[in-house]
C-alpha cells in the first residue's frame, strides 16, 4: 500500500472512531407516544355519559379531560389505569348537568412521556324523559328502578308487591294513561317506594294528556298501604275506589285491604319532592281514589315536599296510621285538601291549601264533591267501629303551621262545602299556628258531642288533659269563625281564650303575593311569605306544653309566626310546585 493510501485509511479510521465516540454520548431518541384511537361517547342517563376508547400496549394510564358546551375549556375529569392487555377502556362520567353537551379528549401516559390529546368526542346528556316512553302494564314484583331519562305510562292498576321496592329517580315523569280509566300506582303492604326528587328535579305523576287538555280524574292516583294500626277492626277494610275487578290479576283493580295492621313504626319508604297532578277516580259515590292515599302507613315512612294539583277527590288522605309529613301543598282540590280519619296519629307541619274554584272532572271518572273543605277530620265511621265515634285509637293528629285559603264566595262553594276545618265524628287533634281565610261558610265546624268530648267539653281546652285544641290561629275573610245551625250538632270554642284572632284586613295582605278572591293564580303569583307587617308574621305559639308537647315530640316545633311560611325562612314551595287548571 502506498504511503498516501495508508494515510487515507488511517484518517478514515480515526474519523469513524471519533464519530462513534461522539455518538455514544447522546441520549437515544424518545419514543413517539400516540394518543388513543376510537374515542366515542354516548349518554347513559340525564346525568352521565360513557366514554370509550382503545388502549395501546405499553401505556400506563390515560388522562381524560372534559369541557362543558361547544366552547368550554377543557379540565381534568379523571385518570384511569391502562388495562394489562390492550383493548377497550370504558369510563362513566357522572354527576353531570341535564340535557347538556360535553366534549372529551384523552392523553396517553407512558412512563414520563405523554401523547398529544386525542381528537374530541362529544355527547349530550339526556333530557328528563327524553330517551324513551315505557308502558307499565303489569304488577311490580321485584326491585325496580324508574330512570329519569324515560317517561313511564301506567297502563292499568299497577301494584308494587310485598317485598319489592320501587325506586324513582329525581326528575322522572310518570303518566297515568287517560285511556285506562283509573290507572293508578299502589305500594302494597310490605312493599316500599323510594321516590326522592329534588327541588330542581321533582318527580311528577301526571295525566297522559297534553297540558291545556288535562282534567281532574284523568288517572287514578298514588296509594301507599302500610302495616300500622287503624281503629276499624273485625272486618276487611278495603281501599276506597278498588275492588272493581275480581281475583288478583296483575294490572287490574282488585281489592286492596289495609285493615289488620299491627306495627305503628312500619316503613313504606320515602317520598320527597313529588307532585301528583289531575288524579282521582270514583267508581261510585263515596268510593274514590285520591291524589295521595296513605292507608295505615307507619311512622318509619318519610314524607316531605309533596304537592297535589287539581285532583278529583281529596288531595291528601290519611286512613289511620302514624306517618308524619312536612311541607305539603294542595292547589284546587276536588274534595278536601287534607283528610284524616280512622285513628290517624301522625304529625303535619308547614302545609298549604288553596281553593279558588272547583274544576270539572273528566267524563266517567266520577262527580265533583258536594262538601269540599280545607281540612276534614273524622274519628271512626262505618263498618268495624266497635264503639261508634268513640272507637280507639282516636284520630289525634298534630297539625301545625297551616295556611288554608278558600274561594271566599258561597256561589263557588259546593252545596255542603266551604268550611276551613271540618272536625267531627269523635276526632281530636291539636291545630296550632295556622291561617284560615276566605271560607264561605265558616273557618271551623266542630260537630258532634263525641268530638267536643275530646276537648274536655269546654270552650277553652286544657292542654294538660285535652285531646283536642285549636290554638293561635289567624282568621280573615271567613263568613264566621264557627259554623252554627244546620242538621249537625255544632260546638264552639272561645275565640280569645284560644288565641283565635279574627283580623279585619284583606287576606291578600297577609302574604307577599296572593291574587284577589275570584282571580286566577299562576305559579309566579303565589308567594306565601308574610311581610313583616303582616299579622301572620307574629302571634304564633312558641312553646308547646302539656299533651300537645307530648304528641308533637321532636317532629313539630313551636313558631313565632302563623301559617306555612317563615317570614325569615326559605320559600320552600318554590321551584318544584306548579299551578295549572288544565
Amino acid at each position: 500500500m502506498s504511503g498516501f493510501s495508508r494515510s487515507m485509511a488511517t484518517g478514515l479510521l480515526l474519523s469513524t472512531l471519533a464519530l462513534a465516540a461522539c455518538s455514544s454520548d447522546d441520549d437515544p431518541a424518545a419514543p413517539v407516544i400516540l394518543p388513543p384511537l376510537g374515542v366515542t361517547t354516548a349518554p347513559t342517563s340525564v346525568s352521565s355519559i360513557r366514554v370509550t376508547f382503545n388502549s395501546v400496549a405499553g401505556d400506563n394510564s390515560y388522562e381524560i379531560e372534559r369541557a362543558e358546551g361547544a366552547a368550554g375549556s377543557f379540565a381534568p375529569a379523571t385518570t384511569v389505569a391502562a388495562p394489562a392487555t390492550a383493548g377497550t377502556v370504558t369510563y362513566d362520567d357522572t354527576n353531570l348537568k341535564v340535557s347538556t353537551l360535553y366534549r372529551y379528549r384523552i392523553t396517553a401516559v407512558r412512563g414520563t412521556s405523554r401523547s398529544q390529546p386525542s381528537s374530541e368526542a362529544s355527547a349530550t346528556t339526556f333530557a328528563f324523559g327524553g330517551n324513551q316512553t315505557i308502558d307499565v302494564t303489569t304488577d311490580i314484583t321485584t326491585n325496580t328502578t324508574w330512570k329519569a331519562e324515560n317517561t313511564y305510562v301506567l297502563k292499568g292498576f299497577i301494584h308494587v308487591a310485598n317485598g319489592a321496592t320501587l325506586t324513582i329517580e329525581p326528575g322522572t315523569t310518570v303518566k297515568g294513561d287517560f285511556n285506562t280509566l283509573g290507572a293508578s300506582l299502589f305500594i302494597l303492604r310490605g312493599a316500599k317506594i323510594n321516590a326522592v326528587g329534588r327541588a330542581d328535579a321533582p318527580i311528577v305523576f301526571t295525566s297522559s294528556r297534553a297540558a291545556g287538555q288535562r282534567q281532574p280524574g284523568d288517572w287514578g292516583g298514588l296509594v301507599i298501604v302500610g302495616n300500622a294500626t287503624i281503629n276499624r277492626s273485625g272486618v276487611e277494610i278495603e281501599i276506597e275506589g278498588t275492588n272493581t275487578a275480581s281475583g288478583t290479576t296483575s294490572g287490574t283493580n282488585y281489592k286492596v285491604v289495609y285493615s289488620g295492621g299491627t306495627t305503628d313504626t312500619d316503613n313504606s319508604g320515602e317520598m320527597r319532592y313529588v307532585r301528583v297532578e289531575f288524579a282521582g277516580f270514583a267508581p261510585s259515590i263515596n268510593n274514590e281514589l285520591n291524589s295521595f292515599t296513605f292507608a295505615a302507613v307507619g311512622s318509619g315512612t318519610k314524607l316531605s315536599f309533596l304537592q297535589s294539583l287539581a285532583g278529583l277527590d281529596d288531595a291528601f288522605e290519611f286512613f289511620g296510621g302514624t306517618v308524619d309529613a312536612t311541607n305539603l301543598v294542595s292547589y284546587e282540590s276536588g274534595d278536601d285538601h287534607f283528610d284524616m280519619s280512622e285513628g290517624y296519629r301522625g304529625r303535619l307541619q308547614h302545609i298549604i291549601a288553596l281553593q279558588t274554584t272547583q274544576l270539572a272532572p273528566r267524563t266517567s271518572a266520577g262527580s265533583a264533591s258536594t262538601d269540599p273543605q280545607g281540612i276534614e277530620n273524622d274519628g271512626c265511621n262505618g263498618a268495624g267501629c266497635t264503639n261508634g265515634f268513640n272507637t280507639a285509637p282516636f284520630t289525634i293528629p298534630v297539625v301545625a303551621n297551616f295556611t288554608l285559603v278558600g274561594t271566599g264566595d258561597i256561589a263557588s262553594s259546593a252545596s255542603a262545602g266551604g268550611v276551613g276545618m271540618m272536625l267531627r265524628r269523635g276526632t281530636g287533634g291539636y291545630y296550632v299556628n295556622g291561617v284560615v281565610s276566605r271560607w264561605a261558610r265558616a273557618a271551623f265546624s266542630v260537630r258532634d258531642g263525641d268530638t267536643y268530648v275530646r276537648a274536655g267539653s269546654t270552650a277553652i281546652p286544657n292542654l294538660a288533659t285535652a285531646d283536642f285544641a285549636l290554638r293561635n290561629i289567624l282568621l280573615t275573610e271567613n263568613a264566621a269563625a264557627f259554623q252554627t245551625g244546620g242538621s249537625a250538632t255544632q260546638n264552639t270554642f272561645d275565640v280569645t281564650g284560644n288565641a283565635l284572632e279574627a283580623a279585619t284586613g284583606a287576606t291578600s295582605a297577609l302574604f307577599t303575593a296572593l291574587p284577589a278572591s275570584g282571580a286566577t293564580p299562576t305559579t309566579a303569583t303565589l308567594d306565601w311569605t308574610p311581610p313583616s307587617a303582616s299579622p301572620a308574621a307574629t302571634g304564633g305559639l312558641t312553646t308547646l306544653a302539656g299533651k300537645l308537647a307530648t304528641a308533637a315530640g321532636t317532629v313539630v316545633t313551636g313558631t313565632a309566626y302563623r301559617g306555612a311560611a317563615n317570614p325569615a325562612g326559605t320559600k320552600w314551595w318554590q321551584g318544584w310546585t306548579t299551578y295549572a287548571r288544565n
